[in-house]
């Protein structure tokens, strides 16, 4: 395998440097996180949660450091458990923002504890967070020619980010919620030509919309 390809057995992808893939996957840890996460369909209610705190962190910095600091945030936060994280006191933030491998905002902290709450009282209400998505997923989906003609923000975006709010979400504008519903599988946007998202246009969990299930996360 080349020193800088991207390997996932599972998925049965081993992908040299020099594939054809969206243009913003450029250093090697972006390459694997395009290649082996962005845009594949994700119905586990633990993982969506994870990307969504992610996608919230990003806003402001670039996502290449939030990826950086994503292990630690792993470990400072119960793998992502979005009921114990939902627990968390003044005191648990403090000890977030002490924590040097973190981005120590303490909007952005606090708001991953309040985000924690509002997800839960979706899971409980919904059955899961995917089936509460599906509402927002757009009826149709163009193939992007580049990532020059991807969006930042849609109509879909924009009420979902408006429920989100209502339910008491922060860090959730428009942009951000588009960029978690490429990151999650409800919009595909791979561009043209890219070899994962062939690979995820192709897929069966594609043509049938109403799946909770993914055989990816």
């Amino acid at each position: 395998m080349a020193k800088d390809s991207t390997s996932d057995p599972a998925s049965g992808i081993n992908a040299p440097d020099n594939i054809n893939r969206c243009s913003w996957a450029k250093s090697l840890p972006l390459r694997k996180y395009h290649d082996l996460e962005w845009g594949r369909p994700a119905s586990k209610d633990g993982f969506l949660f994870e990307i969504l705190i992610l996608e919230t962190l990003q806003a402001g910095i670039s996502w290449a450091i939030v990826l950086s600091k994503r292990e630690n945030y792993r470990k400072a936060l119960c793998n992502f458990d979005f009921n114990r994280i939902s627990s968390f006191d003044g005191s648990s933030i403090g000890d977030l923002m002490k924590n040097p491998g973190l981005i120590r905002n303490i909007r952005k902290t606090q708001s991953i504890v309040n985000n924690a709450k509002s997800f839960k009282k979706i899971v409980s209400e919904w059955g899961s967070f995917l089936e509460y998505l599906k509402q927002f997923r757009p009826k149709q989906c163009t193939v992007p020619e580049d990532d020059s003609k991807v969006p930042c923000e849609s109509p879909e975006s924009r009420k979902l980010s408006a429920d989100m709010k209502s339910r008491g979400f922060t860090f959730v504008g428009p942009k951000i919620c588009y960029s978690y519903m490429q990151a999650v599988g409800i919009i595909n946007d791979h561009v043209k030509g890219c070899f994962i998202g062939d690979m995820i246009r192709s897929d069966s969990i594609l043509q049938n919309k109403n799946s909770t299930e993914s055989k990816y996360y």
